[in-house]
């Protein structure tokens, strides 16, 4: 599609300028997006500001560099010239980024099947089943389950007794939805994911060594939830597991029972949260992070890679490390770590004189 087509279909707030205004005849045909640094004619990319720039390379390298038709730049001037005279269509954003997010929809829509319910699929005479809905080759859904219009259920799901749906969630190949489970409205479950699952419960008994405690609970997903392949969410034996609306999940992790997580939350891979932890709205938790029980994290929290969270943690607060301390102060610490060696020496030289 041309540039002028692409600014057409984009909302009037997201764009703050555009190269059309001065330069209309630079209207290059759009055929694809690519990284900067990869870019070739014909292509749409994004360069961002000072800020996240890599140390090696600053956005007027970059811009200097790339063979891209079009970018999305930073609201800088002299980035926005440089691309005029380059003859680079572009677009200023105050996100580029965003922007870029945004465009990627005009280009790529996942696939999807159209609906229809394979002749494979097993379904209980008791499921509602809404209108328009896709179910894939040796689909599962047991009694009394609830799917709403527009659900994509890709082979090999298994739906559990008494689970919900919601209108416009797709949930992939492979996953395992356990009773009463409820999944709200344009969620989408990756493969392999287990959802509902039996928490971890077990009682030691002096005779009988672990007495298991029947997880009664379930778990419920708030509209717009992402869950990544082969993440699992337990059910409590009490009550419920809830994760907020428009929460994000990555691969691989691990919720346990009983655990609430707020709203427009992002969980990186390999997180472990234990049981009754709760989570406050828009907390960023990076990679192998693990959460003690009923740990609680405040609102705007974030977590760097591989911290230990054993106590809670205030809102807004960046924490690091194991355990896990202010990041500041972890800083601080690290950098006299790597300087433990030469200590050492002196130490050693100062203890024989």
């Amino acid at each position: 599609m041309k540039f002028s087509e692409i600014l057409q279909q984009l909302k009037p707030e997201w764009v703050q300028t555009s190269s059309l205004a001065t330069h209309p005849d630079c209207n290059p045909e759009i055929e694809g997006l690519a990284a900067v640094e990869a870019a070739i004619a014909g292509q749409l990319s994004y360069i961002e500001g000072e800020t996240f720039a890599k140390v090696v390379q600053t956005p007027q390298e970059m811009l200097q560099q790339t063979q891209g038709s079009a970018l999305i730049l930073p609201l800088d001037e002299g980035l926005q010239q440089e691309a005029s005279h380059r003859g680079i269509a572009w677009i200023g954003s105050t996100e580029p980024r965003l922007l870029f997010a945004r465009v990627t929809q005009l280009f790529y829509q996942p696939y999807r099947p159209a609906p229809q319910v394979h002749p494979t699929a097993v379904i209980d005479e008791t499921v509602q089943l809404g209108k328009a809905v896709s179910i894939g080759a040796n689909v599962v859904i047991q009694r009394n389950a609830v799917i709403g219009d527009g659900v994509c259920l890709f082979p090999n799901v298994t739906i559990y007794p008494e689970v919900e749906v919601g209108d416009n969630t797709v949930i992939h190949a492979n996953c395992t939805i356990e009773e009463h489970t409820i999944i709200g409205k344009n969620c989408i479950i990756h493969a392999g994911a287990a959802i509902g699952s039996e928490g971890f419960g077990f009682v030691p008994s002096p005779t009988e060594g672990w007495v298991k405690m029947e997880q009664m609970g379930r778990v419920v997903l708030e509209d717009q939830v992402d869950i990544g392949s082969n993440t699992t969410i337990d059910r409590p034996a009490l009550g419920e597991t809830r994760i907020g609306y428009n929460t994000k999940i990555d691969n691989l992790v691990q919720i346990a029972h009983g655990c609430t997580v707020g709203q427009n939350c992002a969980i990186s891979s390999q997180v472990g949260l234990s049981g009754k932890v709760t989570v406050g709205n828009q907390v960023l938790l990076a990679g192998q992070v693990g959460v003690a029980n009923r740990v609680t994290i405040g609102e705007g929290a974030i977590a760097t890679a591989k911290s230990g969270l054993h106590k809670d943690v205030p809102p807004k607060a960046i924490v690091s490390g194991y355990p896990a301390i202010p990041n500041k102060l972890w800083l601080k610490i690290s950098a006299v770590y790597n300087r433990l060696p030469e200590m050492y020496k002196l130490f050693r030289k100062l203890s024989r004189s």
